[in-house]
């Protein structure tokens, strides 16, 4: 059961990377964050090779649910935007989806 800690963690190593760029590009923050940003995608990609799933483009299909899901968490905690009930439903949505990709019968 460990699939789930893994997502979890490389959403989050990956959003940080990405806003690490994103503070640079369209905040104007020192290009120094760069150097981190480079380190947490690095770890992204290192964390998600963890996931159990037969097939890398399955693990990153169901990935994808979880990075949305992050994201909302994201918006909330670090840019203090307190995320819709439309983000909500969506962020719940993108879970379903992805449970159902890592746990789903396969024969």
């Amino acid at each position: 059961m460990r699939t789930p800690i893994f997502f979890v963690l490389a959403a989050f190593a990956e959003i940080a990377g990405c806003f690490a760029f994103w503070a640079v590009a369209r905040e104007g923050v020192s290009a120094l964050w760069l150097a981190p940003g480079l380190v947490s995608l690095i770890a992204f990609a290192a964390l998600l090779t963890q996931v159990d799933a037969s097939a890398a483009g399955r693990a990153f299909a169901a990935y994808g649910g979880v990075y949305i899901a992050a994201s909302l968490c994201w918006l909330w905690a670090v840019e203090g935007f307190r995320p819709d009930r439309w983000d909500f439903l969506g962020g719940a949505v993108c879970l379903i989806g992805a449970a159902i990709v890592v746990f789903g019968p396969r024969g």
